[in-house]
């Protein structure tokens, strides 16, 4: 069983929804959901918010967050998240947004970091990978996997 298969599962078994936010991986993640037949039975909506007009707009992401830590951080993925479960009344949200190269890395955020928000059931937690320079296409693959893994821990930590 996939990761994704899995996530679908744990989802249908507490009646769960989720709703994605999605930025560098650009609709990979709630295509991984997808793929799974049951799909239909816990995806409510997802989103692609590349700019950071589209966040605000769209996740209710604040412009006081966004200028202070900026698109590609913790705090931004965490409001992303909130904003995605919120919005379609889904009791899961994930949220990613990253530098997936090959250009737009800095010192403190180099190619390769994608910053991840989980809101499950009402508890947030955020993370941070630095998945390294390997290509864009790599980056935002190995971010739907590290994503999937995650949530899948959380969903099955809420009793």
């Amino acid at each position: 069983m996939t990761i994704a298969e899995q996530v679908v599962k744990a989802l249908i078994e507490k009646n769960w929804t989720i709703s994605c936010a999605e930025s560098c991986t650009g609709g990979k993640l709630t295509g991984a959901i997808v793929d799974v037949a049951d799909a239909s039975k816990v995806l409510e909506a997802s989103i692609v918010t590349y700019s950071n007009k589209a966040k605000q707009e769209y996740l209710q992401v604040q412009e006081a967050t966004l200028a202070q830590y900026g698109a590609v951080s913790e705090e931004t993925a965490r409001e992303m998240a909130i904003g995605i479960a919120k919005a379609n009344h889904a009791q899961v949200g994930v949220a990613v947004t990253g530098t997936a190269g090959p250009g737009g890395g800095t010192e403190e955020k180099p190619v390769g970091t994608v910053c991840f928000g989980f809101y499950v059931d009402g508890r947030v937690e955020t993370s941070r990978k630095e998945f390294g320079d390997l290509g864009r296409n790599v980056v935002r693959a190995a971010s739907v996997e590290y994503a999937l893994q995650k949530l899948y821990r959380y969903i099955q930590n809420r009793a």
